[in-house]
């Protein structure tokens, strides 16, 4: 089945098959993270606010949780395309351990440190206390997370996307159900607030952690081969893991520098990553989708199918992030008022939207490089574009535009993007002309050895 189906069937049809369940799930998962907003939106306006702030510490966990199930994903896609179902067993058995060690460390620390965090972004004692408790349940419940993220990755590098489908959608059901009853205390519950919408959060989690256990889960291996799969998923998923992490650190910076104008900067950086959670839906699937391909064809030698699956990746995900492009330059304040009706917010917003909104495009580019070549085991590349987005160019470039002013800060996004494509663009040239180069001289070596 995946010899026939990743290594022959046609690249076009492969991800028109696979993409849709994901991005169905992400549409899903998406709503109900603008539900989510838009509950605590109505509920306080330091909800949302605090909502924003948690958002890296959020992003850091998502980073190892889904930087380790890439990394198995990968492991697992590279073993197939060698035909070892034994090794891409053993990536999948370590998966759990790998997530529930991750989970204990990240739930320590963010509990204890969840205050200390909370004081360094904001001067509200109201924001602070919103961020403490919403940020402590869903760090300390964390685990379900880190359960779904690897059992997923798991079952995605086999192509199957439907299951994942149907576990995201399932709980992104349950979260927006549970959002309004425990944040406004309906049908006889409790007012949480804040709190509330944590706990419908984590309760989603719990619930598509569930559904996946039965195809993702897998017994693990004899402890004697766990240096050696945790050595070969550690190579893999680190380059994503920096890659979520370094996000993590530029929204970090771009909240401390918002801060210095506004707590209404702040909300409006917030929100828009709401949105972009929405609009990123087709280049999220995109992403999910290739890895396997292109980590089974690399290994398996089909070069050129690994070349067109970029190709098509790139041209479907261009066409589509047109959309949100044109969405965002001309109806920023109709995407804000869905969470606020600040003025602030809605001023802010309506002149940097439209500048962010001119980014989307080359970000297809500077995000699909970074992925091709974690799926070709080649994180060194991978590492050095991340480095590039987020640490020398993100948040320098948004210190120095914001001292000219705040509507000047935006332009770091479509400047960052058309950078990074750049430097995508000639790592990834090179590449594919050395590995190409490569197969075209091995068949002259060998015809010389038999004679």
């Amino acid at each position: 089945m995946t010899e026939s189906f990743f290594g022959k069937e046609k690249i076009s049809k492969i991800i028109i098959k696979l993409a849709p369940p994901v991005m169905l799930a992400t549409l899903i998962q998406g709503l109900y993270n603008i539900v989510d907003s838009f509950f605590v939106g109505r509920f306080s306006e330091s909800g949302l606010t605090a909502l924003s702030i948690v958002f890296p510490i959020q992003l850091l966990i998502l980073a190892f949780a889904v930087g380790s199930g890439v990394g198995v994903n990968t492991a697992i896609s590279y073993s197939m395309g060698l035909k070892d179902e034994e090794g891409a067993k053993r990536a999948s058995g370590v998966a759990t351990p790998i997530a529930l060690t991750l989970y204990v460390i990240f739930a320590l620390a963010a509990y204890f440190l969840m205050p200390v965090y909370a004081r360094l972004q904001t001067k509200s004692l109201e924001v602070i206390n919103d961020v403490i408790h919403y940020g402590r349940i869903t760090s300390v419940c964390s685990v379900f997370l880190f359960l779904e993220s690897v059992w997923t990755k798991t079952i995605q590098a086999r192509g199957d996307m439907k299951t994942p489908m149907f576990a995201q959608i399932t709980a992104a059901l349950i979260n927006i159900v549970l959002d309004p009853l425990l944040i406004f205390g309906m049908w006889g519950l409790p007012r949480l607030g804040i709190s509330g919408a944590a706990i419908a959060t984590v309760s989603a989690q719990a619930v598509a952690s569930l559904i996946v256990l039965k195809k993702g889960f897998y017994k693990s291996p004899n402890i004697k081969y766990y240096p050696m799969e945790l050595k070969r998923i550690a190579h893999l998923a680190i380059p994503n893991i920096l890659m979520q992490m370094a996000f993590t650190i530029y929204i970090f910076g771009f909240n401390m520098i918002l801060s210095n104008f506004s707590d209404a900067a702040v909300t409006t950086l917030g929100i828009y990553y709401k949105w972009q959670t929405f609009f990123f839906i087709p280049l999220t699937a995109l992403e999910t989708c290739c890895v396997p391909i292109i980590g089974y064809n690399y290994s398996a030698g089909k070069y050129d199918r690994v070349k067109e699956t970029m190709h098509v990746s790139i041209l479907y995900g261009g066409a589509l992030m047109l959309i949100g492009t044109i969405v965002f330059i001309l109806a920023p304040r109709a995407l804000i008022s869905v969470f606020s009706h600040d003025p602030s917010v809605l001023d802010i917003g309506n002149i940097g939207y439209r500048i962010i909104g001119l980014s989307f495009i080359p970000q297809v580019t500077a995000i699909m490089y970074p992925t091709f070549f974690q799926a070709v085991g080649k994180g060194g590349r991978s590492t050095i574009l991340t480095i590039v987005r987020n640490i020398l160019l993100f948040v320098p470039l948004g210190y120095a535009f914001s001292l000219i002013g705040l509507n000047y800060f935006w332009l770091t996004y479509p400047i960052t993007e058309i950078l990074t494509s750049i430097v995508g663009i000639i790592l990834y040239q090179g590449f594919m002309k050395k590995i190409t180069n490569k197969a075209q001289t091995m068949p002259i070596i060998e015809e010389k050895k038999e004679e």
